[in-house]
């Protein structure tokens, strides 16, 4: 067997690991930088702007010294961290925050053009810097005449440091992250891939004819609810096959025995073992066999009309008292052969009862034909209909040998004969009662069985009564 769901989820489960760790170093690093140096320079040109209106400007106009004002850029820079310089328009540098610098330096090179349209630019800053420094400034104007700029500068290293440190969290919750899933994957372990698995190994179990394979899956869920459906078909199944085999069994056994006689008969025939005169009996015979055999396969293949799924039904309203009647009188020379008379007791002058008649017929022959066959001679059969919460129960009756008490459960089954019935059922296929079956079952309806051996039987089934028209 290929074990390749579960592979698949491994690789997958790896495939999120990577794929979450590409996506943090590079997708989430750079989105993450981006948003701080917005976030930096937005906040780095706001005070730009107020260094030039409120302190830069007052040393111009004369109001403020240049210690004083210088004192108070090297306060502001020491807050954020950053280097403050008042610049000229030449690039002379006339205050620098950093201590250890001289105020005197000149900025080689010095265009503020060079910034564009934007008042922020990254790099060394006309070479001042030996690293990649985040550099914002701010014009210093009087009457409406630039005299010099505020320029703070922040070295992005500081930027890159303090996003490694937000990526350091992403990376610690991608772990935290990968760790649930890898949870979720254990459970997924024992909660669906091994009952898969296990089921799996079962249908292939079931596939090469083994039914005794047992799913071991007891869960009060879905899994367990399939697992138990899987079970319950292979056990289905297993009857199957082996009703299936005595199927078999019992139809080669019965059309075997009557081609055996008529063979031997028709042998003897020929080879003039039976004399003339003699044949004319043992034609008989042959014809008789040849009936019996001719009864056999017009009930097989009636059975196997009402076991193909979706078969015609002519259902229709009729008189259920009314065709009792007739299918009694139908029996009338063979009763008066065994002198068996019939008790009728019926319910109401007519019952109208909604079904199939032509098979509620086959039905009452059945059931009949087996009363008369195991009823003892000058005895009575009882069919008796009931009404009762909208169905009609009919029940036939007999007080002949019964059907004994381990048999009860097996006279449905096709082909099925008791031991009792054996020596007296010589014309029976065993497919009767099995007709008898299909035929209540087609019609969603009920048939049982109250018998006692020695005492007699009796056999009940249902009809839906008529549905009678609403007087408006």
């Amino acid at each position: 067997m290929k074990r390749t769901l579960y592979l698949k989820f491994l690789l997958g489960y790896v495939l999120f690991g990577i794929l979450g760790f590409i996506t943090v170093s590079t997708l989430t690093s750079h989105l993450t930088l981006n948003y701080l140096k917005k976030q930096t320079i937005s906040s780095l040109y706001r005070e730009t702007n107020l260094l030039a209106g409120n302190y830069a400007s007052n040393y111009y106009r004369g109001t403020m010294t240049l210690n004083d004002v210088e004192s108070h850029f090297k306060a502001v820079a020491t807050y954020f961290d950053t280097d403050i310089w008042v610049v000229d328009r030449n690039g002379h540098i006339l205050i620098n925050s950093r201590p250890d610098s001289a105020n005197d330096e000149t900025i080689q090179n010095f265009d503020i053009s060079s910034f564009g349209t934007k008042y922020y630019q990254e790099g060394t800053f006309f070479d001042m810097f030996s690293e990649n420094t985040l550099s914002v400034f701010s014009p210093i104007t009087i009457g409406y005449k630039v005299r010099g700029y505020v320029l703070i500068h922040k070295p992005l290293s500081e930027l890159t440091a303090y996003k490694d440190g937000l990526l350091n969290i992403s990376y610690i919750t991608l772990a935290l992250i990968f760790l649930c899933a890898f949870i979720v994957l254990i459970l997924f372990t024992f909660i669906i891939y091994i009952p898969i698995r296990k089921m799996t190994r079962a249908a292939k179990d079931y596939s090469s004819g083994n039914f005794d394979t047992k799913i071991d899956i007891h869960t009060n869920d879905e899994m367990g609810y399939l697992a138990n459906s899987i079970n319950y078909m292979a056990t289905e199944l297993s009857t199957l096959e082996e009703d299936q085999r005595k199927f078999i069994a019992n139809v080669s056994h019965d059309f075997r025995s009557p081609l055996t006689s008529i063979k031997g008969y028709i042998e003897a025939i020929m080879d003039g073992t039976i004399p003339h005169e003699g044949q004319d009996k043992y034609l008989n015979i042959i014809l008789f066999e040849t009936e019996r055999l001719n009864k056999l396969t017009h009930s097989m293949l009636e059975l196997n009309k009402y076991g193909v799924k979706g078969s015609m039904m002519d259902i229709g309203d009729f008189d259920i008292n009314h065709t009792i009647k007739m299918v009694v009188q139908s029996f009338e020379g063979t009763c008066k052969e065994k002198k068996i008379s019939f008790e009728l007791i019926l319910t109401g002058q007519t019952c109208i009862v909604s079904a199939d008649m032509s098979k509620i017929q086959q039905v009452l022959y059945n059931l009949i034909d087996n009363a008369i066959k195991f009823s003892h001679p000058e005895s009575s059969i009882t069919i008796e209909t009931t009404e009762k919460n909208e169905k009609v129960f009919i029940s036939v009756k007999d007080t002949g040998i019964g059907i004994p008490k381990d048999s009860i459960k097996k006279i449905w089954e096709r082909f099925y004969k008791t031991d009792l019935s054996r020596g007296k059922d010589k014309r029976g296929t065993g497919l009767g009662l099995a007709i008898v079956k299909e035929i209540i079952s087609s019609h969603n309806e009920n048939i049982n069985v109250i018998s006692t051996e020695g005492v007699g039987t009796e056999f009940i089934f249902t009809l839906p009564m008529a549905q009678k028209e609403t007087e408006l």
